[in-house]
C-alpha cells in the first residue's frame, strides 16, 4: 500500500528548527512497517535528520551553514531576490530536499536522539510544503 499527502509546515524564521511532531500531527495513520519519504517543494530550504535533545546543536548548524555559505558575497550573480537567497540555493543542496524514515511496529523509527529539522535558509521564506510518501 502506498498512500500520499501533502501539508504546509508552519512559517518559522532562518534557523534550524526540530519538526518531528509537527510531521507526525500531519501524517495519516501509519502501517505496521513500512517507509516514510518526506520531499520539501522548495529550492531555499531542506530537510535532515539530527539531535532532538538539545537546541545549541541547532543553533550551531545554523552558524556552520552561514560560516559555510556567507551571505554578500562578491561572485554571486543571482542576487535579484535579496542578499540570503543565493546562499540559501546552495545551503539546501548540501543537506537535501528529502529524508527517508523507516516504520515500525506502527511508529517512526528513530533513534533516540534523532529528530526531523527544517533547515530554513532564507530570512523570510514563508511556509514550507511537504510531500508525506508511506510505503507499507
Amino acid at each position: 500500500m502506498v498512500n500520499q499527502v501533502e501539508f504546509n509546515l508552519r512559517q518559522k524564521r532562518r534557523g534550524v528548527h526540530l519538526i518531528t511532531d509537527e510531521v507526525i500531527q500531519a501524517l495519516p495513520e501509519l502501517p505496521l512497517t513500512g517507509i516514510l519519504h518526506l520531499f520539501i517543494k522548495h529550492t531555499s530550504a531542506a530537510l535532515s535528520i539530527n539531535e532532538n535533545a538539545d537546541p545549541s546543536v541547532r543553533e550551531d548548524m545554523n552558524r556552520i551553514f552561514d560560516h559555510v555559505v556567507p551571505e554578500n558575497q562578491y561572485y554571486f550573480t543571482h542576487t535579484l531576490e535579496g542578499d540570503d537567497d543565493m546562499p540559501a540555493h546552495a545551503k539546501a543542496t548540501f543537506v537535501g530536499s528529502n529524508i527517508t524514515i523507516p516504520i515500525s511496529r506502527g511508529r517512526l523509527n528513530l533513534g533516540t536522539w534523532q529528530g526531523i529539522y527544517l533547515c530554513e535558509f532564507r530570512n523570510y521564506g514563508g511556509s514550507r510544503r511537504i510531500v508525506a510518501t508511506i510505503m507499507g
